[in-house]
């Protein structure tokens, strides 16, 4: 069975502690690649969505990084584990389908079985990225550790993954982080 969505040429699939810069990491290479080429994919959002719809809540204030969203954050992590006990691959599918860019950045891939899906479903085009920063560095990004939330599957799910394919270090150095990115982006335009 082909899985959902097209047949892409590149899957990145970005992991790393809350606060470690994902997010700015994707969209800063989604912005130099552009949105016809490249699209940002989020495990979170289908999460999200059918969170909020079973609960009532407002789906988009649960997609900021708002006091909302941390109020609900440890009972989204308990259904969200759940709803991958039923299925690995849930969440997975939902944000595929329909994707037409050739270039995929999943930008926050929490669990050895998210890694596993996208492997199974899209092989050798599939490539894992870790974002990294310090301690100090999240601190600064207003990063706090939470019981049941920085010691849960959601956040350590990858700790021991092993070989990651590129490590990005995000220690504040913006220079450094500018070079490692521009790596990245040569090996992604080797595959358009």
């Amino acid at each position: 069975m082909a899985p959902p969505g097209g047949a892409p040429r590149l899957v990145l699939l970005f992991s790393g502690k809350r606060k470690s810069g994902k997010d700015f990491v994707t969209e800063t290479l989604q912005s130099r690649l552009g949105a016809n080429v490249c699209v940002v994919l989020r495990l979170s959002g289908p999460l999200k969505e059918q969170y909020a719809q079973e609960h009532g809540l407002d789906f988009q204030r649960l997609l900021d990084a708002s006091t909302y969203k941390e109020a609900y954050r440890r009972d989204m992590i308990r259904w969200g584990e759940e709803k991958r006990q039923t299925d690995p691959g849930f969440f997975c599918k939902k944000i595929v389908e329909g994707v037409l860019q050739p270039i995929w950045l999943v930008s926050d891939t929490r669990r050895i079985s998210d890694i596993q899906w996208f492997q199974k479903a899209y092989g050798a085009v599939t490539q894992t990225v870790r974002v990294v920063a310090s301690e100090q560095s999240r601190q600064q990004r207003g990063w706090m550790f939470i019981p049941g939330v920085d010691d849960a599957e959601s956040e350590c799910g990858l700790d021991n993954f092993g070989s990651f394919d590129w490590v990005i270090e995000n220690h504040g150095d913006e220079q450094c982080l500018e070079n490692q990115l521009e790596n990245l982006l040569e090996f992604i335009h080797t595959r358009l």
